[in-house]
């Protein structure tokens, strides 16, 4: 099997893996339909709101691995192909293997096409695509942080770590050298589509922000 068929067949794997609800799922545990309790959002903010931090870690995780692993397998092919000869359709591949797995969970296949913000599910594509998103992923994790703990809004991290994703990734192109505009521009598609994706799943904590009535996490 070339690398290229192999990827091809990671990607629908990723937006099965991507569409499982684990929020959902962990809710149902818990004898909690997350989709009626607090936001109504399935993902680990609003799980760990109703059961408590160690749910949102845990769902967190869960969500962050649905694309994590099937990147990971998939740089073991993209990897086979040495780096002077990986051309962008090598790159586009490993990309929509990742943003398969945020899609599915954005819009779960087993949700009538509903789903989460996709923040922790592209922190796994982030992570597993070493070392070109890992790096500029590293920044946004800092920006989401200092955001987070300046206003204690989750939301307001999360959106101002996907606004520092693409910036951080064009930056560390330059520094390292990187074709980021040539062999790699469907990397920077993906980091900009991701960053665009996260901030329009926020847009009702946007007008929420906006009205004063966004909960604050203690």
């Amino acid at each position: 099997m070339t690398p290229s068929t192999a990827l091809l067949i990671l990607i629908p794997v990723g937006y099965l893996l991507g569409a499982i609800p684990f929020g959902l799922i962990v809710g149902k545990t818990k004898g909690i339909d997350v989709r009626k309790a607090g936001s109504g959002n399935i993902g680990a903010t609003n799980v760990g709101r109703l059961l408590g931090r160690k749910f949102f870690f845990i769902v967190f995780l869960l969500d962050l691995l649905k694309s994590f692993l099937p990147m990971m397998i998939a740089s073991h092919f993209v990897h086979q192909v040495a780096e002077g000869e990986r051309d962008w359709r090598i790159y586009l591949l490993w990309m929509l293997i990742g943003f398969a797995a945020v899609l599915g969970h954005m819009f779960s296949i087993f949700l009538r096409f509903k789903g989460g913000k996709g923040v922790a599910t592209s922190a796994g594509l982030i992570l597993g695509c070493f070392p070109f998103f890992t790096w500029p992923g590293l920044v946004c994790v800092f920006v989401f942080f200092v955001a987070f703990f300046l206003t204690r809004y989750v939301s307001v991290g999360s959106i101002s770590g996907a606004i520092a994703f693409p910036l951080a990734y064009l930056a560390f192109g330059e520094l390292m050298g990187w074709p980021t505009l040539g062999a790699q521009l469907p990397l920077l598609i993906i980091a900009i589509l991701i960053a665009l994706m996260i901030v329009l799943k926020h847009r009702g904590n946007i007008a929420r922000l906006r009205a004063g009535t966004e909960q604050r996490m203690r």
